[in-house]
């Protein structure tokens, strides 16, 4: 594509190239100058661990033709100076694979949790309603049958608009997707119009980065600007809703919730350790669900995604045979075995909320003892150590402490935090470090009637430390050693 139709999505910019070079063909989109190539547009990114102003002499070297830059540069290819490099990454991306966004009908889900198992539902719930759906999110890439891996929850805008337009090209009308808080303070999605999204909570996470929970609030409140966002689906139950609200036009908000007066509310009428049954009301629209996932909190997933869909004009019925028809969300509180009349779940959880809500959806129907395997990623907030600890003391009747992803900290520090919380209300916990080796020690602790949660890495399928991703996956590891165990019954 020539370059000057690529810079036709920017609004404000001033170009340093001659009238030849501004019909420049490019074949290739970059902000990385160890993947530039030749052809390329390098964009010089700025705000994250480096500035891409100092590597674009490294990718015109590896064959870039043009740069996106923030301001005039010693360099001899073509120059397109704007006020934001990453804003204009986003909409000239969209540019480049002709603009795919606009032909689909975009649902973005932002929260602290919740958002992978809103997004399954809601897309089981448009498939049932006979919709060609595609899903991106912390699960990967998903349409038309097919799975694909993604690095991250919202993907980089090169990868998001190459995406759509695949998708685009395979008949797709839906799109879901997953759009975190560091994406919107990327500005990834700057430029994608969704149709509706859905808003699940706001709880302590990514302080790390954020630093305040005021920016983090901030940062998800920039998905629901009426310029971005056609209509806004929040829980009403959050506190953080009543902001986003007064940001925007009053009808075009949809309130769900279960505690306070909403748009649309949900009774549970029977619930077990594997689901519930409850009745949505969705503004007059009533659907009985059968939801094979258990806990209060997945019944405020359900509420949401009925009430997108309803809002997309999805029939009641869809709805009930979408969100009744989805057996299991990868990793997100996750039935994976039973031994010995105990049972065993993973959960994703990893805040002191998320785990607050996994702990109490099976204490709640737990015979014998509550047992959780958990722990905290390394270089990340590390102010959420301790409250798990106390979350986990708090609620559950046994803890095993161990490794989750340390990442380049060590992780006897990290279980040092989470002690620290867990030992203010309780005494009752372990610490193994080794995680497959925790694993073994809490399911052989378990006795009938006792539940085991194995929490923070759900369906991931490696544990990161120093630098490398070393395969290893919960499910996995508790499937085998349960089978081990099977074949070496107990004396």
């Amino acid at each position: 594509m020539r370059l000057s139709k690529i810079v036709a999505g920017v609004e404000e910019f001033s170009v340093v190239c001659l009238e030849e070079d501004w019909e420049r063909e490019i074949v290739s989109l970059t902000h990385d100058s160890r993947t530039a190539s030749v052809s390329s547009l390098f964009f010089c990114l700025t705000g994250g661990e480096s500035d891409g102003h100092s590597h674009a002499r490294e990718a015109i070297k590896h064959g870039a033709v043009a740069i996106v830059t923030e301001r005039r540069l010693s360099v001899k290819v073509p120059q397109i100076i704007v006020k934001d490099t990453r804003q204009a990454l986003s909409l000239m991306s969209a540019a480049f694979y002709g603009n795919p966004a606009q032909d689909l009908q975009i649902v973005g889900i932002t929260g602290t949790n919740g958002k992978t198992t809103t997004a399954a539902m809601l897309a089981s719930v448009l498939e049932a309603a006979g919709k060609k759906v595609g899903v991106i999110g912390t699960l990967g890439v998903r349409y038309s049958g097919k799975t694909y891996p993604s690095a991250l929850t919202t993907p980089d805008p090169i990868v998001l608009h190459k995406t759509f337009s695949e998708m685009r090209a395979q008949g797709i009308e839906f799109v879901v997707m997953e759009v975190s808080a560091h994406a919107l303070y990327y500005k990834k999605v700057e430029g994608v119009y969704f149709s509706a999204c859905i808003f699940t909570n706001c709880t302590q996470d990514h302080l790390d980065f954020f630093k305040t929970m005021q920016a983090y609030k901030e940062a998800k409140m920039l998905l629901f600007q009426p310029k971005r966002c056609q209509i806004a689906i929040l829980n009403g139950d959050d506190e953080l809703s009543r902001d986003i609200k007064k940001s925007r036009e009053e009808n075009t908000t949809v309130s769900y919730g279960v505690t306070n007066p909403a748009d649309a509310f949900a009774i549970i009428t029977e619930e077990n350790l594997l689901g519930s049954e409850c009745l949505l009301n969705i503004q007059g629209e009533v659907c009985r669900v059968s939801l094979a996932l258990s806990g209060k909190h997945n019944v405020y997933n359900a509420l949401a995604a009925a009430t997108c869909a309803l809002a997309l004009g999805i029939k009641a019925k869809s709805v009930t045979e979408g969100l009744s028809g989805l057996r299991m969300v990868d990793g997100r509180l996750e039935w994976v075995g039973g031994i010995h009349g105990a049972e065993i779940f993973v959960d994703f959880a990893h805040t002191p909320d998320g785990l607050d809500k996994s702990i109490s959806a099976l204490k709640k129907h737990c015979k014998g003892r509550l047992v959780c395997l958990f722990g905290c990623g390394g270089n990340r907030d590390k102010g959420k150590r301790p409250l798990m600890g106390e979350t986990a003391a708090k609620k559950c009747d046994f803890a095993v402490l161990t490794s989750d992803n340390p990442r380049y900290e060590d992780p006897m520090d990290i279980l040092a935090a989470i002690e620290k919380g867990y030992r203010r209300f309780s005494l009752k916990y372990v610490v193994v470090q080794d995680r497959r080796a925790a694993i073994a020690y809490a399911i052989d602790c378990l006795t009938a009637g006792d539940v085991l949660l194995v929490a923070g890495k759900g369906g991931e399928t490696y544990q990161e430390i120093m630098g490398i991703k070393y395969p290893f996956c919960d499910k996995d590891i508790i499937k085998n050693y349960i089978e081990e165990k099977r074949e070496t019954p107990r004396n």
